[in-house]
């Protein structure tokens, strides 16, 4: 029999050759890496569905109505308490409708008899005017279009914390208390909006209303009365909320930059065994390895459209070629050549733009990974034709060649 010590022995063995064979390297890039790029654009959003972007709004306040004979009376006796709750949708930062009931008891003053209490007109003479205090209830339910001032011209900010919304409606306004009345009304006004959570607003809203002459039951030959009404309350906005930016998402292709990995291994491979030649006396062998790595395989770097600046994989692809060159024959000169898509920009854009993308290189390989000055030249060729595979992207780029 096989001793037991001795047959697991050989079963970690053989799992220990499997996960040699099957585990990556840990600094081994994926074959495809995703890069999500949001469009900078303030004023373009992704449209959300109808069910996004409702919201609910209530509030109180005062309210003045502009009949026959409201000069006749003091504020205190004019002024009278206003309640609004309103349901509306916002279907684009700028753009929204809402559905709103306003109601309430219209304090006035009545010459017919209309909505009177029979009191007199405090501070006025009783015989010669005739005059008695009046209310009445009402209430007002309007559709507005609403249009946010602060989005429109300033583009979507999402944390935003004073917002302004001219609107302009068209409703249905009733006396329910006889003489009834029920008249076609306009309105517009301003709902003001103060953040003070991502689900809560403060709002002030300032409306004018404007109806038929007999709302009130008095006849006294206007064209229409009117209705001032500000309001304090609070707005809240159901999820979803808010809006997306439009975005594009980038593959890249990480297989030359393992590639590369791959031959820089080999290359310190090489170099190990150089030091063992030398160290072995053997100057033939040490010799045929130096002319292996006199000079690193050409690298390319791509850039987003008008952009001149390295993203992290760049970095550090880079860092594997600064590491080739200082490794290489301190003779061999880089020439870093930067190249613009000629489809897009104007030419003098594309000259300056292929200049920065070289430039972005050249500091990088300098600055960061210490590469001596002397052994990079930096060029640019502005905007070039499609140069690979028909594909516009890959003339952005900057390319460094050692020769």
């Amino acid at each position: 029999m096989i001793p037991k010590t001795f047959l697991a022995a050989a079963l970690l063995f053989a799992a220990g050759s499997a996960f040699a064979q099957t585990a990556e390297p840990k600094d081994t890039l994926a074959a495809y890496t995703d890069e999500v790029v949001y469009d900078e654009n303030k004023h373009k959003v992704v449209t959300n569905t109808f069910w996004d972007n409702w919201f609910i709004s209530v509030g109180g306040g005062g309210q003045l109505y502009f009949g026959d004979h409201d000069r006749q009376l003091t504020l205190g006796q004019w002024i009278s308490p206003a309640f609004d709750v309103a349901v509306g949708k916002w279907f684009s930062p700028e753009v929204g409708v809402r559905l709103m009931y306003s109601g309430g008891a219209l304090r006035g003053a009545s010459q017919n008899g209309a909505h009177t209490l029979s009191s007199p007109i405090k501070g006025k003479p009783w015989y010669g005017y005739w005059l008695t205090n009046s209310r009445f209830g009402f209430f007002h339910v309007h559709a507005d279009v609403m249009l946010n001032l602060n989005n429109t011209i300033a583009g979507y900010k999402e944390d935003r914390i004073y917002t302004i919304s001219p609107y302009i409606g068209l409703g249905v306004m009733r006396a329910y208390k006889a003489p009834t009345s029920t008249e076609f009304a306009v309105n517009a006004g301003l709902f003001n909006s103060f953040r003070v959570a991502k689900a809560l607003d403060v709002n002030l809203d300032i409306r004018g209303t404007i109806v038929n002459d007999r709302f009130d039951g008095e006849f006294g030959g206007r064209s229409g009365e009117g209705l001032l009404t500000a309001s304090v309350g609070v707005t809240y906005r159901f999820k979803e909320r808010g809006w997306e930016r439009p975005k594009t998402v980038i593959r890249h292709d990480n297989r030359a930059i393992n590639d590369l990995k791959d031959q820089i291994e080999a290359l310190k491979a090489e170099n190990e065994r150089l030091q063992a030649a030398l160290a072995e006396g053997n100057e033939a062998k040490a010799d045929t390895i130096i002319q292996k790595i006199n000079v690193a395989a050409p690298v390319m770097i791509t850039f987003k459209i008008g952009k001149s600046n390295l993203a992290r994989r760049d970095r550090a692809a880079l860092g594997m070629l600064a590491e080739v060159i200082s490794e290489s024959d301190p003779s061999v000169v880089y020439t870093i050549t930067g190249y613009a898509d000629a489809g897009t920009g104007t030419p003098a854009i594309n000259e300056r733009l292929s200049r920065e993308r070289a430039e972005a290189v050249y500091d990088c390989l300098v600055n960061e990974y210490h590469v001596d000055a002397e052994r990079l030249k930096v060029e640019y060729k502005g905007g070039v034709e499609n140069m690979f595979y028909d594909d516009p992207e890959l003339s952005r780029a900057a390319i460094t060649v050692g020769r």
